[in-house]
């Protein structure tokens, strides 16, 4: 850490300052989540990647999205673990901005895969006739690519002019970082730094809006028939109730960070930041695994196959 007038190259990470007492019990509890979060997204992945009855759009965007669960997990509980051993809970500079692009980019990531599942299920519920002219292998492909180079450019424009900003403070009251804090440890603001940022935010609320009103319009069309609402609510449920979680996960914490009162006990402070890096990576596989019938049948065959 160094002065107002020098260059900062290390964060004092905060977050962590009260747990000394029960250290021990956070970091088995953190190992065992990790481990959960690892082994429930790792199976969805790995069946629908063996077996190829399940190669199609719709369990393609749930593999990714999975992939996208311990991507973003991995940005935060190595660390997170390490720094649950350690009596100093510091990180460079450059760390930080690493970490900060990693998280961002996997949440927005997220809704990228939540909107491509939500189309999916659009165009096979709403337009049947049509779903496998649109739906081809090629358009598949170009979809997982934007929808994951979106995000890395977005966040990475966003981390570039956070970089770029001169910072008076390097004391982040946090136990990980974001692009938002650290531009709050500016000397001053920029138009980038401001536009960027609210660029972003914007483009993902339309992600929202959309899964929302995909969702609205299939529900008012299923109504018409007693078999296409079964359908719907078989494969519209698990999608809708990821886009709550995962919404509700990030809208709690960006939310607090921005309007939280400070006075609040430091370890529920920890557990909201948490919140969507715990509830979303373990949650969304345990939905798609049980709710969708193909991925439970097949996981219940290989269990059954090693007995």
């Amino acid at each position: 850490m160094m002065d107002n007038f020098s260059v900062i190259t290390m964060f004092t990470l905060s977050g962590l300052s009260g747990t000394t007492n029960y250290r021990v019990i956070l970091f088995v509890l953190t190992l065992l989540c990790y481990c959960v979060i690892w082994l429930v997204n790792l199976t969805i992945i790995v069946t629908v990647i063996v077996d190829k009855k399940l190669h199609e759009p719709m369990y393609i965007f749930l593999c990714n999205l999975c992939i996208n669960g311990l991507y973003g997990t991995a940005g935060f509980y190595p660390k997170f673990l390490m720094d649950l051993v350690s009596t100093t809970h510091i990180i460079s500079y450059a760390g930080c901005l690493l970490q900060g692009f990693v998280l961002h980019s996997s949440a927005c990531a997220d809704f990228s895969f939540l909107v491509l599942m939500a189309y999916d299920r659009y165009v096979a519920i709403c337009r049947p006739l049509v779903y496998h002219t649109v739906m081809t292998k090629q358009r598949i492909c170009v979809f997982v690519f934007f929808a994951w180079i979106l995000p890395f450019f977005l966040i990475l424009m966003s981390t570039i002019t956070t970089a770029t900003s001169r910072l008076c403070s390097s004391h982040i009251p946090k136990i990980y970082c974001v692009n938002w804090l650290i531009s709050k440890l500016a000397c001053s603001t920029s138009v980038a730094t401001i536009f960027i940022p609210a660029f972003n935010y914007t483009f993902y609320f339309g992600h929202c809006v959309f899964v929302c009103w995909s969702y609205i319009y299939m529900i008012r069309t299923c109504l018409k028939s007693k078999e296409n609402m079964t359908k719907c609510m078989e494969t519209c449920v698990p999608h809708l109730f990821s886009l709550i979680v995962v919404l509700g996960s990030l809208l709690f914490d960006l939310l607090y960070m921005r309007f939280g009162s400070k006075d609040l006990v430091q370890g529920v402070q920890n557990l909201m930041a948490m919140e969507f890096l715990i509830v979303p990576p373990i949650v969304n596989p345990l939905i798609y695994g049980f709710k969708l019938t193909q991925i439970r049948r097949r996981i219940q065959n290989a269990l059954c196959s090693k007995k």
